[in-house]
């Protein structure tokens, strides 16, 4: 893929500076060292095992199920998630990781409309008909419960955001403390040249609003419920 290109970007620093009331500054810019940096401090020193124990305690708060299991049982736990949320219709990202995870034939009996990028219109129209949105979780914050999602020609953001449910998938390895290491891994797929996503999703538990009188109200813009599946793959 190609990189982006940036446009009229001198104008528009000169536009800033102007407007600041100072010459453009080209040189002798540095990052700040910050004497204390807490943010990277908190559940720096917790095991991967520790970390799962943090996620679900954080998804009691916001009403979110979870469950543990291996690569050889989440098929199984993912067919009793789906009818404890009334079955189908499913939609899902075209991932091979539903492949790798021997979920297939599940998703094929349960009559899972894959997203298609070349379909347009009628992805939106199937996320908005079905009843759950299966998703896997590029990380996880395990400190707030947040699920970070990647949005592609093959995993429309539609996907967690229409249907009455959301299913995360949560292999292990992507559970990290908290949003410090989620930015910092983005920073670093940019400094090397990764091409990221233009939509990047973070996603805490079913869609929740407490804007009037402080009373909560579940599933006002998103999914009434949502489930984690965290896999043991490490």
């Amino acid at each position: 893929m190609m990189k982006g290109t940036i446009h009229n970007e001198e104008r528009f620093l000169k536009n800033i500076s102007k407007n600041l009331g100072r010459p453009t500054m080209t040189e002798g810019i540095s990052l700040p060292v910050w004497k204390n940096a807490p943010q990277k401090e908190i559940l720096k020193k917790k095991t991967p095992h520790d970390l799962v124990e943090e996620l679900e305690e954080q998804c009691k708060r916001v009403h979110t199920a979870f469950h543990l299991t291996d690569s050889k049982q989440v098929g199984h736990l993912l067919k009793q998630v789906i009818e404890q949320l009334g079955g189908g219709p499913l939609v899902i990202p075209d991932d091979t990781r539903f492949s790798e995870y021997k979920m297939n034939d599940l998703l094929l009996e349960e009559g899972a409309f894959v997203w298609d990028h070349q379909a347009g219109r009628k992805n939106i129209e199937k996320a908005e008909r079905a009843n759950i949105g299966i998703t896997f979780s590029e990380m996880t914050l395990a400190e707030s419960a947040t699920v970070v999602l990647f949005s592609s020609k093959d995993h429309g953001r539609s996907i967690s955001f229409l249907p009455s449910c959301h299913v995360s998938i949560i292999p292990k390895s992507t559970i990290i403390p908290r949003m410090t290491q989620a930015a910092a891994a983005i920073r670093s797929k940019v400094a090397q040249g990764e091409i990221v996503p233009s939509c990047i999703n973070f996603i805490t538990g079913p869609s929740n609003s407490a804007d009037i009188e402080m009373d909560l109200v579940v599933g006002v813009h998103g999914p009434i419920k949502a489930v984690y599946i965290v896999v043991e793959d490490k």
